[in-house]
């Protein structure tokens, strides 16, 4: 099952203090909903296991992120992909853009991922819902952090 989803957030800080947030391994596991593990393991990756609940299904997903076409402080795209056993996979990528505005920054993000498994055999509707919720509940938390 394929979805996409794109959005932005007006945040109060400076490109360049946002930039910093989003590299920060620490700052990003405490915003990451059902984050466990995050680490850093190389300038451009982090190693990474979340639990995940989507309707009747739970599963605790390991993986590994990539960031590629950096360009400080404005951009980069997010690779993924996680294995959660019998509930299944995801996979997939974001575009996330930083501009100036408003004496603060506006992040814009584009993802498209595709999900497999059991996962995908609960419908788009309540798959899209829950995505849609953890973005919501990851940008909220890491606007408190900054």
């Amino acid at each position: 099952m394929a979805m996409t989803m794109n959005g932005e957030i007006q945040l109060a800080a400076s490109r360049e203090a946002v930039w910093a947030k989003l590299n920060d391994a620490a700052v990003l596991k405490v915003c990451i909903p059902g984050c466990e593990e995050l680490e850093r393991i190389d300038d451009q990756g982090f190693r990474a296991v979340a639990k995940m609940k989507v309707g009747p299904v739970s599963a605790r997903f390991k993986g590994r992120v990539t960031l590629t076409d950096l360009d400080p402080p404005s951009s980069y795209n997010i690779v993924g992909e996680g294995e959660g056993g019998v509930a299944g996979f995801a996979k997939g990528s974001a575009r996330v853009n930083l501009l100036e505005r408003d004496d603060g920054t506006l992040l814009t993000y584009q993802v498209d991922a595709q999900i497999g498994g059991k996962l995908a055999q609960l419908g788009q509707r309540l798959v899209n819902g829950t995505a849609k919720k953890l973005a919501d509940e990851f940008f909220a938390n890491f606007a408190r952090a900054l």
